[in-house]
C-alpha cells in the first residue's frame, strides 16, 4: 500500500478495464479512454472503472477458493488441486485489484462531494463497503481507516475486524441517506448495475448491511435492515456479461470453459450430493432437479465428468452473476427470525423465497420448469417426524434452521458467502451445520491469508502471521 493513491487509480483503471476479459462489458466510451494520458479522471470514468473491478472481484479467484473450501466445489488439477488440499501461501493471494478498487469507490465520493452529488457519493459509498466487506470478511482484520490515504498513511494500520464491521455500517448509513436526497446528477449511462436507480442501490445498501448484521450475530438488526433491502428478484445487483471472448464474458466460463476446464469441477463436492438428496426424496414440497441441471452438466470436460454447466446453465458466457441479492435478503430473514425464536416470520420469509424460485426467475436467468418444485412449506413439516426435517431434529427452531441454511448453501454457489457462512455457523446459537466433509485432513480452513505483497511491505501487518486455519475474531 506504499503507491501513491494516483499512480494506483491509474494502474488499476487501466488493468482492470483492458485485462480483465471485462473490457467492453459496457459499451461506455468514457471508459475506453486512456489513463496515462491523463492527469485526472473524471467521476464517469472512474464508476466505470470501479464497477467493472467491483464485478471482477464476485467472479475472481478468491470466490473459487471460497467455493473450494465450503466444498461446493472440487479442485482436481494444478493450482486449484492444491487449493482443494487446504495448500496455500501468501503468494496465492492478492489485494489488487480489492484495494485499488475501494480507493477508485473512495475517490469517486470525493469527486461528487466537490460538485454536490450526493446521489454518486452514495453509489461511491456502497460500493466501497461491497469491497472492504469480502475483505475483511475473509482476512479478519485489514486496513480501513488509514486505508485511503498513501501519502499520509502509506503503511496503513489493520484495524480491528469487528471496528471494520462497525466502520462499514456507518458507510452504508452514510450511503442510504445520500441515496434519500432530493437530488442527483445523471450517471445511469455508466452504471451498468441499476442504470441510475438511487432506489434500487439504497435497497442493496440495506441488504449489505442485513449480511453484516447476520456475520455478527446481531439478528434483530439483520431483520431490521433486510425489511428494507431488495424486495423482488427485479431489485438483484448482477453484472452483466456477452458472448464474446476476451471482451464480456462471465469470468466463470472464462475460467470453466476456455482457460482451465478441468481444474475444478463437482466430482467429489459436497453440494451435488446435498442436492440429490432433495430429488425424489421424502421431501414430497421440493423438487431441485431443474436447479441441478442448471448448475451441473456431465461430460463437459471429459465423459461423465460433473462439470460446470457452461453450455446452458448457470456459466455460460453470458451468464449475469450476483453480487448480493432478493433471494439472499429473504434467507437473512428467514434465518434472523428462526433464532430470534419467530418461526412464523422465520417461515413466511422462507416460503417467499421458495415462490421466486418456483417462478422459475433465477440470477437474471430462468430455470426449467421440468423438476422445479418449492412448493409452501407449513410449519408441521418441520415436526420431528415432518417431510422437511431430513435429520430428525428434535424441535421446530432446529429443522427450520437446517433447511434455510441448505437453501442458503445450495443457492450460494460461487459466491464468496457461502465460505462466509460455513464459518459463521460454527458459532451462530444454536448451531445447526451441514455435514460438510472435509477434503483432506482435520483441520477446516478458516480464512484466508495476508498477501506476501502486504506482508514485505507493511510493517502493520498482524504478528505472529495468522495461517489458513486460524479463525477471523467474528467467527472465533
Amino acid at each position: 500500500m506504499k503507491k501513491s493513491l494516483a499512480h494506483k487509480i491509474t494502474l488499476s483503471l487501466l488493468a482492470l478495464v483492458l485485462l480483465s476479459g471485462c473490457s467492453d462489458l459496457f459499451d461506455d466510451p468514457n471508459i475506453q479512454s486512456n489513463p496515462n494520458a491523463v492527469t485526472d479522471v473524471s467521476i464517469p470514468t472512474l464508476l466505470s472503472g470501479a464497477l467493472v473491478g467491483m464485478t471482477i472481484l464476485h467472479e475472481d479467484t478468491d470466490v473459487r477458493i471460497g467455493a473450494i473450501w465450503a466444498g461446493q466445489l472440487n479442485g482436481l488439477s494444478r493450482q486449484h488441486q492444491g487449493y482443494a488440499q487446504y495448500i496455500v501461501s501468501a503468494q496465492n493471494f492478492s489485494w489488487s485489484p480489492l484495494y485499488p478498487v475501494a480507493s477508485q469507490a473512495r475517490l469517486i465520493q470525493t469527486k461528487a462531494d466537490a460538485v454536490s452529488d450526493k446521489w454518486t457519493k452514495g453509489v461511491g459509498q456502497v460500493m466501497e463497503a461491497l469491497v472492504i466487506a469480502k475483505a475483511t470478511a475473509l482476512y479478519g482484520d485489514v486496513p480501513y481507516s488509514q486505508a485511503f490515504d498513501d501519502i499520509k498513511y502509506p503503511t496503513p494500520v489493520f484495524d480491528k475486524q469487528a471496528d471494520v464491521y462497525t466502520a462499514l455500517q456507518a458507510t452504508l448509513d452514510n450511503a442510504i441517506q445520500n441515496l434519500s436526497a432530493s437530488s442527483g446528477l445523471a450517471f445511469a449511462g455508466q452504471d451498468f448495475i441499476y442504470g441510475g436507480n438511487v432506489v434500487k442501490w439504497k435497497a442493496a445498501a440495506y441488504t449489505l448491511k442485513a449480511r453484516l448484521y447476520l456475520h455478527m450475530g446481531n439478528y434483530t438488526k439483520a431483520v431490521e435492515s433486510a425489511a428494507l433491502g431488495i424486495s423482488s428478484p427485479a431489485g438483484d445487483a448482477l453484472s452483466p456479461h456477452g458472448t464474446s471472448q476476451g471482451i464480456d464474458y462471465n469470468q466463470n466460463y472464462d475460467f470453466f470453459r476456455v482457460n482451465r476446464p478441468g481444474d475444478t469441477g463437482f466430482d467429489g463436492a459436497y453440494l451435488p450430493t446435498l442436492m440429490q438428496s432433495r430429488i425424489k426424496s421424502a421431501n414430497t414440497k421440493t423438487d431441485e432437479t431443474a436447479l441441478y441441471n442448471h448448475y451441473f452438466k456431465v461430460g463437459v470436460v471429459s465423459t461423465g465428468t460433473l462439470d460446470p454447466n457452461v453450455v446452458d446453465g448457470a456459466f455460460t458466457s453470458n451468464a449475469p452473476n450476483p453480487i448480493i441479492t432478493y433471494y439472499e435478503n429473504q434467507l437473512i430473514i428467514a434465518e434472523s427470525q428462526a433464532r430470534l425464536g419467530d418461526p412464523d416470520k422465520a417461515l413466511a420469509a422462507l416460503n417467499l423465497f421458495r415462490s421466486s424460485l418456483a417462478s422459475g426467475t433465477f440470477n437474471g436467468k430462468t430455470l426449467s420448469a421440468t423438476g422445479r418444485q418449492y412448493d409452501a412449506y407449513v410449519l408441521s413439516d418441520f415436526s420431528p417426524t415432518g417431510l422437511a426435517n431430513p435429520t430428525k431434529a428434535a424441535t421446530t427452531q432446529l429443522a427450520l434452521l437446517y433447511e434455510i441454511i441448505t437453501q442458503r448453501y445450495i443457492y450460494l454457489l460461487m459466491q464468496y458467502e457461502a465460505y462466509n457462512d460455513v464459518r459463521r455457523l460454527e458459532k451462530a446459537t444454536p448451531v445447526v451445520q451441514l455435514p460438510i466433509p472435509l477434503y483432506t485432513g482435520s483441520k477446516k480452513p478458516e480464512r484466508f491469508i495476508y498477501p506476501q505483497d502486504e506482508v514485505n511491505t507493511n510493517p502493520n501487518v498482524p504478528k505472529p502471521l495468522p495461517d489458513q486455519f486460524q479463525k477471523v475474531p467474528i467467527f472465533q
